[in-house]
């Protein structure tokens, strides 16, 4: 059953593709049809996802804007007894880059004596890493309430490398180590998981204590941040610059709709339910994703994700030279991509757990199928199929009035969504972090960082359908075909550190 439902996504994606081509030789006019239709569908989503861009962004700016721990203490929260227990899995990256991050917790406003925080680093490795690893707890090992540095073993039996391996034993080394032996209660730990790249800012645990203790739910949630790829956004190509604001964008109109929020990259939940599922699995990629599934399925539906308005700040993708930095980016995305893999395990799950209510299950596999089937097909039909009736339709078609229309319906469908792009392109700008000493600022940038989103058709092909559909073949060929985890590399040389 699990290998039926690893087939469906590219199955379904493949039959989409397939379909339109063989039906744009046989029957175009119904395929012109259909694409008039379809684009006229993204352009009316486009102005509708509009609305949750602008939401979500003016509640970002006003709390960034914040003193959360002032509003705790304002409104008289009892948050002095919460502990966060943070997790920074770190393989093979410069020091230089895990030591901004600890710059950045070390600058936070929340008492650090209530801050525990762990290097997960990995055996495999190497002496480089021990090194990093050494200079960071030398600096900073007694700011915190708590430090400790571990080292994932290497070649355990059934565990995939990658961050969930770690991390989970990371945790499972901090819960014994800095958690139980100073006899703190589970339910007062809230854990943070970030890259080792991650700035988590000012005011980030001062933004999750508070969310936590006004939650109606409080320990049945998860905590997602708006993950910001914008940290030397100067220094990365064009391709990598808008992949980056794109995801940036997403989740910043999934964040307005937190009914479909999952957790993605950093995120934050409370230690109990994380140790009561098993902390995350040890044996796939998307443990970020992953992890809200595991608890939705084990509370029976009584889980979900809550938007914290509030920005974490992490590299986008990069390499040494231009090419190396767009190979880079495509497997970057076809790691995103992966998360694919969250279908079978949840529609397996759902056939075996009869205690979620079956609308629930509905909405979810909706979701799911839906997300995935676009991110891997609607790129290639908004861009690229419009004028595949006119190529291969025959001549009865082409000499039809519809073909004559078809690129001017379906071009000014795609010329009316340039709002978006205009909007984007508008907050991009406001996004991009201020120039260091070594790069003056110069005017022309921000003309050159707008017009750059008229790229888009070209970007959103080649670096997030085609990497889509390749996952999700993979996952269908099974086996060797099967993706590992890959890490996003990291330049040694980076930009001098942002002032606080």
């Amino acid at each position: 059953m699990t290998r039926f439902f690893e087939m469906l996504p590219a199955i379904s994606s493949w039959g989409t593709l397939l379909i339109l081509i063989f039906f744009s030789w046989q029957a175009p006019a119904w395929v012109a049809v259909f694409i008039v239709l379809y684009d006229l569908y993204w352009f009316l989503k486009t102005l509708y996802l509009f609305f949750y861009l602008r939401y979500s962004f003016k509640t970002l700016k006003v709390h960034t804007a914040m003193d959360w721990r002032a509003r705790l203490i304002g409104e008289q929260l009892k948050w002095e007894h919460l502990h966060h227990l943070i997790i920074l899995p770190m393989y093979h990256e410069p020091y230089e880059v895990v030591r901004e991050t600890f710059q950045d917790l070390a600058r936070t406003n929340y008492p650090r004596e209530k801050m525990h925080v762990v290097l997960a680093t990995e055996e495999r490795g190497g002496e480089n890493d021990i090194k990093t690893a050494e200079r960071i707890a030398q600096e900073f090992g007694n700011i915190f309430g708590g430090f400790l540095v571990t080292v994932h073993p290497k070649d355990i039996e059934g565990e995939l490398p990658g961050k969930g391996s770690n991390e989970t034993y990371a945790a499972r080394e901090a819960v014994r180590v800095l958690i139980d032996a100073n006899h703190i209660a589970y339910e007062e730990v809230l854990v943070s998981v970030f890259d080792s790249d991650t700035r988590a800012g000012r005011e980030y645990f001062g933004v999750l204590a508070y969310h936590f203790l006004t939650a109606p739910h409080p320990m049945r949630s998860s905590y997602q941040p708006v993950p910001l790829f914008v940290n030397r956004i100067y220094s990365v190509p064009l391709f990598a610059r808008l992949i980056s604001f794109s995801a940036s964008f997403w989740q910043f109109m999934q964040q307005a709709r937190p009914e479909q929020l999952v957790t993605f990259s950093s995120h934050s939940m409370p230690l109990k339910p994380l140790i009561e599922i098993g902390f995350w699995h040890t044996g796939m990629v998307s443990e970020d994703s992953r992890i809200f599934f595991q608890c939705f399925i084990h509370y029976k539906g009584d889980w979900r994700a809550v938007p914290l308005f509030y920005p974490v700040e992490m590299d986008p993708v990069d390499g040494t030279t231009a090419w190396e930095t767009l190979k880079n980016l495509y497997k970057q995305q076809r790691r995103w991509a992966w998360g694919v893999e969250n279908i079978p395990y949840v529609l397996t799950s759902f056939v075996k757990e009869k205690g979620i209510a079956f609308r629930k299950k509905c909405y979810w596999v909706w979701l799911l199928f839906d997300g995935f089937h676009s991110w891997a097909t609607s790129s290639f039909i908004i861009f690229l199929f419009g004028v595949l009736p006119n190529i291969i339709g025959g001549e009865v078609f082409t000499t039809s009035v519809l073909s004559y229309n078809l690129p001017r319906l379906t071009g000014t469908l795609i010329n009316m969504s340039v709002i978006g792009i205009v909007t984007s392109a508008l907050l991009s700008v406001i996004l991009i972090p201020p120039h260091t000493r070594k790069e003056p600022h110069q005017p022309y940038i921000y003309l050159f960082y707008t017009l750059q989103w008229f790229l888009i058709p070209i970007t959103f092909v080649m670096f997030s359908a085609i990497p889509a559909l390749e996952s999700q073949t993979r996952l269908m060929l099974g086996g060797k075909f099967r993706l590992g985890f890959w890490k996003t590399p990291k330049r040694e040389l980076r930009e001098a550190p942002r002032e606080a």
